[in-house]
């Protein structure tokens, strides 16, 4: 099978395509590599890489594509504040391109992945079919990507929506700019963690490399089991309150509790009921917040992570971008 990964130099791109290519896909790769060229495999048979832009990118590309797992994004609320209109068009106009063009090519499978922002602020446990409330343009983008291309499935182009927990672990295009990477780095670098106000506030985790496995295994399912369904990914064990986790981050890597406040208070929050993608696909994350931030801690000490690389701050890297006059 051959899928198109856009956003594959990013983040959990980086991740999936390596998993995608041990097992047997042949992948096409398309990103415009903002945070480096070197985060997928080399001398790969099985990979096709194109640097191009979801927005403008020839549609020949998806010839003879079987699926489409679209990650390209401006990713977090930060970096989709930095510029809303662009990330309407990247977030939302742009992968509502790559749908419709993948549909028109005659692509089987298209995969979104969204996010559990869309859920905003909730005071009760939400599952897929609770109301939205997005509160920033990011969350904003991904809801309405989610709505306008779900109308786009058929019995011919099978549309599935997975809106991704917050999403911690290593990758080869890390990011300290999510909760548990964060916390982890602030105990390595300083000593303590940062914990954005009030630190009461609810949100969903799952590890990289878990909510890749869940893409592939939309990716291999029965079409009548994720035609045009929402699935919220990741584990109901993993709804954490951000003071209590960081307090697991402590006490998992063997640090003394100690925390600085950062930000204005947080009005995002929220509690995510998984029991649809486990009931449904079976799907069971393989990763907790303990062993997540054991791993990045091992790779900080060893210095296979590099916590002062400005990449790793997503935003204040895109502000460096557009400073030098690069265009997003």
């Amino acid at each position: 099978m051959r899928v198109l990964v856009t956003g594959a130099g990013g983040y959990i791109g980086s991740v999936l395509v390596p998993m995608l290519i041990e097992r047997g896909y042949e992948v096409v790769a398309l990103d415009r590599f903002f945070f480096g060229k070197d985060k997928l495999p080399s001398n790969n048979g099985k990979l096709n890489i194109f640097e191009e832009d979801i927005r403008f990118f020839d549609p020949e590309i998806l010839k003879d594509v079987d699926a489409v797992i679209d990650l390209a994004a401006l990713s977090n609320d930060p970096s989709g504040e930095l510029d809303p209109v662009k990330t309407w068009s990247i977030n939302y106009l742009g992968r509502f391109r790559v749908a419709t063009l993948a549909k028109l090519k005659g692509v089987k499978k298209y995969i979104l992945p969204s996010s559990c922002s869309v859920y905003g602020f909730q005071d009760e446990v939400v599952s897929e079919n609770s109301h939205t409330n997005p509160l920033t343009t990011y969350a904003k983008a991904n809801l309405k990507a989610e709505e306008d291309i779900l109308k786009l499935c058929d019995s011919n182009f099978c549309v599935t929506v997975l809106r991704q927990a917050t999403v911690y672990g290593l990758s080869p295009r890390m990011r300290f700019d999510l909760a548990i990477n964060g916390m982890v780095k602030g105990f390595f670098v300083k000593g303590k963690i940062p914990i954005l106000r009030d630190g009461n506030q609810w949100r969903p985790f799952v590890h990289v490399r878990d909510t890749s496995m869940a893409m592939i295994m939309v990716l291999e399912a029965e079409e009548s089991k994720v035609r045009g369904e929402i699935f919220n990914v990741g584990s109901d064990e993993q709804n954490y309150q951000i003071f209590d986790l960081a307090k697991r981050v402590a006490e998992a890597i063997g640090i003394p509790f100690e925390y600085e406040w950062y930000g204005f208070p947080d009005h995002r929050s929220y509690r995510v009921s998984f029991e649809k993608i486990s009931h449904v696909l079976g799907f069971k994350p393989k990763y907790n917040a303990e062993k997540g931030a054991v791993e990045i801690w091992e790779a900080l000490r060893s210095g296979k992570v590099d916590p002062e690389d400005p990449k790793t701050i997503t935003v204040e890297w895109y502000k460096k971008l557009l400073k030098e006059g690069v265009m997003i």
